[in-house]
C-alpha cells in the first residue's frame, strides 16, 4: 500500500504515519513546517519530507490513499491534485477506521478524562499481556509512537476527540469509528469556535450514541447530569453499564480503594481519576479483564503524560504540571490536589490558551473554578488573544469571570514573581495549561524552587 500524508508532521498524523510505515506500509508525506518531536521522529523512521511545502508533483495516479491533515487548507495544491486524480481521501479518523473495521472498537469518549482512561486500558492490557492496538492522543511514557496498527491484534482502543476530522470533513472524529463498545466520561461545554452552544455539543455525543454498532455497549460516569440523560435515551438500542467514583480513602502514598470486600493501594489520588479508573475497569472486563486483575495491574500506574505529572518532590515542596484548561478540568484537578495535601499550602497557576477560554463570552463558566487553591493565578497573554483574532480581554473581566480571590498576569515574569512570593516550606505548586505560560522551563522552575 502505497499511502500520502498532507500535512505529515502534525501530532497525531505523525504518529499514524509511523505506525503505517512499521506494518510495512510505503509512506510518503509533505508539510509546510514541522516541529519537535514530529521532526526527529520522522526522520527516524526515514519517512521526514526532504524538503518544506506543498508538491503537486508528489501526487500521482500509484498512490493507494491520500490522508489529510487538520493543517492542510482546502485550496492546499496537493490536495487538489488528488481531486483530479480521483485518488481515494481520507481523514486521519477515517483512515483509522479503515484499518480497524475487522477489529473490536473500543472508543474513549467525554469533554475530559479521555486520555487518562485510555492510558489506564493500555496499561492494564500491557501488564496482564493483553495484546491490543490502539490511537492516543497524547504521548504518554514508556511508547515511542502513540498508534500501533497490526494484523493480529483483534481489539483496538481509540481515544475518541469530539474535534472535526479534516479541512474538508466537518464531522467531528469520534463519530467516525462505529464503537463496539463506547466510553463516556462527562460532558462539559468546549470547542466553542466549532459548537457554538451547549445544546449544539451536547448533540454531538448523541449522535456519538446513535453509531454504537448493534449490540454494542455503553459505559458511562453515572455523576455526570448529561451523561446519565443519553444512557437513557439510548438503553434499549444498546447495552449501558454505569460507573461512579468508588469508596476510598486518601494516604500518603495516594489512594486506598475498596471494592467487593478487596482493598488496592493506588499511586493515583483525587476523585476524578477514580471515576476514570472505574470506567476503564468496565471496558476491560469487556475484553475479558477481570476487575480483581484490572485493579491489581493499576498499582504501579502513576497517570498520563502531562496529567497531573509530577516535576519534583522534596520533603517540604511538590510540583505538579497538567493539561488542564477547562472549568471542569481545572475545578477537578485542583479539588484533586487540596484533597491529597490538605496540610500543604496549594499555588495553583493556571493559563487561558485555548480558543474557548480566550472569549470573553466564555470566562463566566470559570467561575469558582479554583476556590480550592490557597493561592490563584491567572495568565493570559494579549498577543495570544490578538493572533486567534478574537476580541481582547481585560485582566479585570478574567478576574470577575473566575469570581474573584485571583490575580491575574499578562507577562511570565509576572508568573514567575508570583510563584516565587507564595512558594514555602510545606506547599504545593500546580501548572495547569495546554501550553507552557509564554515560556516557562517547568522542570528548571522545580529544580530551582527545590533549592530554594
Amino acid at each position: 500500500m502505497k499511502v500520502h500524508f498532507i500535512a505529515i508532521g502534525g501530532s497525531a498524523m505523525h504518529n499514524l504515519a509511523i505506525a503505517l510505515n512499521r506494518k510495512g506500509y510505503l509512506v510518503t508525506g509533505s508539510d509546510d513546517e514541522i516541529f519537535e518531536p514530529s521532526r526527529t521522529r520522522l526522520s527516524n523512521e526515514r519517512i521526514l519530507p526532504s524538503d518544506m511545502g506543498w508538491n503537486p508533483e508528489k501526487i500521482n495516479s500509484n498512490l493507494d490513499a491520500i490522508i489529510l491533515g487538520m493543517h492542510a487548507r482546502e485550496d492546499n495544491p496537493e490536495l487538489l491534485r488528488a481531486k483530479e486524480l480521483n485518488i481515494p481521501i481520507f481523514s486521519y479518523p477515517e483512515y483509522l477506521y479503515e484499518q480497524s473495521k475487522n477489529k473490536m472498537r473500543i472508543v474513549i469518549g467525554g469533554s475530559h478524562g479521555k486520555t487518562t482512561i485510555t492510558s489506564m486500558i493500555l496499561h492494564a492490557c500491557r501488564e496482564l499481556g493483553k495484546e491490543v492496538d490502539y490511537m492516543v492522543g497524547a504521548q504518554l511514557e514508556g511508547y515511542d509512537c502513540m498508534v500501533k496498527l497490526s494484523e493480529d491484534a483483534k481489539v483496538i482502543i481509540l481515544e475518541g476527540d469530539e474535534y472535526l476530522s479534516s479541512p474538508i470533513d466537518r464531522r467531528p472524529k469520534f463519530h467516525l469509528y462505529k464503537p463496539d463498545v463506547a466510553l463516556l466520561s462527562g460532558i462539559a461545554w468546549d470547542h466553542i469556535n466549532v459548537f457554538p452552544t451547549f445544546e449544539n455539543y451536547v448533540s454531538q455525543f448523541d449522535v456519538f450514541c446513535e453509531l454504537i454498532e448493534p449490540n454494542g455497549k455503553l459505559i458511562y460516569n453515572q455523576q455526570d447530569e448529561e451523561i446519565v440523560k443519553l444512557a437513557e435515551k439510548h438503553k434499549n438500542k444498546v447495552e449501558v453499564v454505569g460507573y461512579n467514583t468508588p469508596i476510598y480513602e486518601v494516604k500518603d502514598f495516594g489512594t486506598r480503594l475498596q471494592l467487593n470486600s478487596q482493598s488496592y493501594d493506588l499511586k493515583l489520588f483525587g476523585e476524578h481519576n477514580l471515576q476514570n479508573l472505574m470506567g476503564a475497569m468496565h471496558v476491560c472486563e469487556s475484553i475479558g479483564i477481570s476487575n480483581r486483575d484490572f485493579l491489581s495491574s493499576m498499582s504501579n500506574f502513576t497517570g498520563a503524560g502531562k496529567r497531573l505529572q509530577k516535576v519534583v518532590e522534596s520533603h517540604d515542596f511538590i510540583m505538579f504540571k497538567d493539561f488542564a484548561h477547562s472549568p471542569s478540568k481545572l475545578k477537578a484537578t485542583t479539588k484533586a490536589v487540596k484533597e491529597q495535601f490538605s496540610c500543604r499550602k496549594l499555588i495553583a497557576c493556571m493559563e487561558l490558551h485555548t480558543f474557548s477560554s480566550l472569549k470573553k463570552e466564555f470566562l463566566p463558566h470559570y467561575k469558582n473554578c479554583m476556590q480550592m487553591a490557597d493561592e490563584a493565578l491567572v495568565y493570559f497573554s494579549p498577543s495570544v488573544v490578538a493572533h486567534k483574532k478574537l476580541e481582547s480581554i481585560s485582566k479585570e473581566q478574567v478576574f470577575e469571570g473566575f469570581g474573584g480571590g485571583i490575580t491575574v498576569a499578562i507577562k511570565t515574569q509576572e508568573v514567575l514573581n508570583f510563584i516565587k512570593q507564595n512558594v514555602s516550606e510545606n506547599s504545593v505548586l500546580l501548572m495547569m495549561s495546554s501550553g507552557n505560560f509564554d515560556g516557562i522551563d517547568y522542570d528548571k522552575l522545580g529544580s530551582n524552587l527545590t533549592l530554594k
